[in-house]
């Protein structure tokens, strides 16, 4: 027996991540993980997934093996084989397809995994030929990314890094979830440090505890808001008049836009009071530097384009773009960029044949929203789709409209999934692939998420003999499918290729830690901003062009009002689990056993429910069970459930009884946002009542 081995890594696969992490090592195993002190975002801290993280490696239920399927999809049973077998199999379907249909006959499908192998995926669908990599973009990250790009040239990303005199996290729970480096570490730093908290969040949340303002909005309801606040700023003069001369293009436009936006024309919208949007507006843009941290939370209806502008434009019009403490345009260090590692040149008519240009998505989105995908297997509209290779991404569960998906699995012709467990998702493929988790791997953190800074993640442990890394899987993949020259002998190499323009070794980056870009504040002064004006669009110069609105708006609630359904839904992540993973951890599941949904005092004694109870909460598009929750963090006409949920005690041949309490039984994907073929997975019309039986 040996001593315990420290090694440095960072954390991912528990939510979009970055801290940096000690973790104890003997004989293979891994028994400790503890919080860096030197780490960039987190200073030692790490949340209680962080610490049992490694629960996963040894798990009884883990897979281990490739597995083929025997007797009908979803039936639950399958075969071990070699790894050739399965990798020649997978070979021989998307081929077959490629041959009879075309190579965009075949999606690939990416979750949330934040590492590398989420590129060497795009890379494998490029060199295959197929411009449709099927990801969660819809709803995470790319409509406020996006929206940037068209509004100022870059995604707007919170500073929290320098100090700021006040942040206003709108739609975001740091205290919750760790978004995309926004460690809450670094809030509570700032507020010790003397900056004020704003919180805009339909619920009292934990963060909102703190706030020295919290505008407790109607679900659904933030443009109408943003474009409040707005009217407020400018009305007062409370806006930088020197920034809006020189660098804000359409800002008279706005100014008359907005004037419709009265304080009291915004709380007959969302609730909040008009004095209370006044105080906010006044804060906000009385406090520069300002950091607007905005969630994904506001990504999840089809209004999101007007609610990211909308943000973008009270940034701009206060001085808070590329300011440090503001919101940054964040500059990569030097390394390889996506573009040459992808492949792009490959495929040069992607953004034309991609399934989402047909339904006329906003160009520089480049991966395909799920609900277009099923369409296109479904309808064969605009052409079929026949294959999906998935990896990191449980649909069954995490798309909206689950039925749809669940149809999609049994019309595909070809399924294969590369997981560490069997999800209800891989129990409906036809082909199963073991991978390594994290700690088993060399990886780089946080490549291409737009925030200028990438982590060293080196291997810990060594993964069992046949459990192998994605990035391994796609190479050896890739081979089989595409020209074997243009993928490496050794799937590590691409870690190498990232790195070689910074003159770095992957050994020498773990040592350094991570890589950070220049802080470039204020390049607008010398260069203007990468839009076709050289100046923020508050109006779009381009509108017309891509079919978009010119000027950020408020349309109403995303979903029609039904008598029957009386309250409106949303949900939160659990802050224990990452969408719907690791309901299999026993010390997670501890601490969260249950899927559970909020509802407010008021709102439970009219239906006879206390916390505990079993209930059925209904939309028009279905219905699921969840366990009461009674609590004043939401108001009287909110619900909040948990996402996520299906039950790995279950059997496969069920799909682990998926549907019972899945969130995306009660979504629909009828209605979609033309920009990003956003579904409405939040603000939707409901009811509650008392399981009975």
């Amino acid at each position: 027996m040996g001593d315990i081995k420290w090694i440095k890594t960072h954390c991912g696969r528990m939510d979009h991540g970055g801290c940096a992490l000690q973790v104890g090592v003997k004989d293979n195993r891994i028994v400790q993980i503890k919080g860096d002190l030197d780490g960039y975002l987190n200073n030692g801290y790490t949340c209680h997934k962080g610490r049992v993280s490694a629960d996963r490696l040894n798990h009884p239920d883990r897979l281990r093996h490739p597995l083929k399927r025997i007797g009908p999809r979803g039936a639950g049973r399958w075969r071990q084989i070699s790894w050739d077998e399965a990798l020649d199999q997978i070979a021989s379907h998307l081929l077959d397809i490629k041959e009879r249909c075309g190579a965009r006959a075949v999606g690939f499908g990416v979750g949330m995994p934040k590492g590398l192998e989420h590129f060497v995926l795009i890379r494998l669908a490029n060199l295959f030929g197929s411009p449709n990599v099927v990801a969660s973009q819809d709803v995470c990250h790319a409509p406020r990314e996006v929206s940037g790009m068209h509004t100022c040239g870059f995604y707007p990303v919170a500073d929290l890094h320098n100090p700021t005199n006040l942040i206003v996290a709108w739609g975001s729970n740091v205290l919750d979830t760790n978004e995309e480096g926004q460690i809450s570490t670094l809030t509570l730093r700032q507020q010790k440090n003397g900056a004020k908290l704003m919180v805009v969040d339909p619920r009292r949340t934990r963060l909102a505890d703190r706030a020295d303002l919290h505008l407790q909005l109607k679900p659904g309801t933030d443009a109408a808001l943003a474009l409040g606040l707005i009217h407020v700023i400018i009305t007062e003069l409370l806006y930088d008049r020197v920034f809006v001369d020189n660098f804000a293009y359409g800002f008279e436009e706005l100014a008359e836009h907005v004037q419709q936006y009265t304080p009291e024309m915004v709380e007959s919208v969302t609730g909040v009071k008009a004095g209370l949007i006044k105080e906010g507006a006044r804060l906000y843009a009385g406090s520069k530097p300002a950091a607007l941290q905005w969630g994904n939370a506001i990504e999840h209806d089809i209004h999101v384009f007007d609610s990211a502008r909308a943000l973008i434009c009270l940034m701009a019009i206060t001085g808070n773009l590329e300011v440090a403490g503001g919101n940054i345009n964040p500059h990569d260090p030097k390394i390889m960029g996506l573009g040459p590692f992808v492949r792009a040149d490959l495929i040069p008519d992607k953004a034309k044949t991609m399934i989402g240009a047909h339904h006329g998505t906003i160009p520089r989105m480049m991966t395909v929203p799920p609900a277009y995908f099923r369409q296109a297997v479904l309808t064969e509209i605009p052409y079929a789709v026949k294959g999906y290779y998935g990896m990191c991404t449980n649909p069954l569960v995490t798309w909206a409209d689950s039925r749809t998906t669940l149809a999609v699995l049994r019309r595909l012709e070809f399924i294969a999934i590369a997981d560490m467990f069997m999800t209800p998702t891989a129990a409906m493929a036809d082909i199963v692939l073991p991978v390594a988790h994290q700690y088993e791997i060399n990886d780089i953190g946080h490549y291409g998420i737009g925030h200028g800074i990438i982590f060293a993640r080196p291997k810990v442990v060594e993964p069992p003999e046949e459990c192998w890394p994605d990035m391994k899987i796609l190479n050896e993949l890739g081979k089989r499918v595409s020209a074997a020259e243009l993928w490496h002998e050794d799937h590590e190499e691409f870690l190498e290729d990232v790195l070689r323009p910074a003159g770095l070794s992957f050994a020498e980056f773990c040592e350094l830690g991570y890589l950070k870009g220049p802080s470039r504040f204020k390049l607008h002064m010398e260069k203007g901003f990468k839009t076709p004006t050289t100046k923020v669009e508050l109006k779009l110069s381009q509108a017309g062009k891509f079919k978009l609105k010119a000027l950020p708006d408020y349309e109403g609630m995303p979903e029609d009002e039904w008598a029957a359904y009386p309250l409106l839904l949303i949900s939160a992540k659990n802050p224990h689990y990452l969408h719907s993973s690791y309901r299999w951890v026993e010390s997670l599941r501890q601490k969260s056993p249950f899927p559970m949904v909020e509802i407010h005092p008021q709102t439970a004694a009219a239906q006879g429910i206390k916390s505990g109870d079993d209930v059925i909460i209904s939309t028009p598009y279905g219905q699921i069970v969840q366990v009461a929750d009674v609590t004043e963090r939401v108001p009287p006409e909110v619900l909040c459930a948990d996402i996520g949920w299906w039950f790995p005690e279950g059997s496969p041949e069920k799909q682990y009884d998926w549907q019972n309490s899945n969130f995306n039984m009660l979504t629909s994907i009828a209605r979609l946002g033309k920009e990003f073929g956003t579904p409405n997975l939040k603000n939707l019309p409901c009811r509650v009542t008392l399981k009975t039986t």
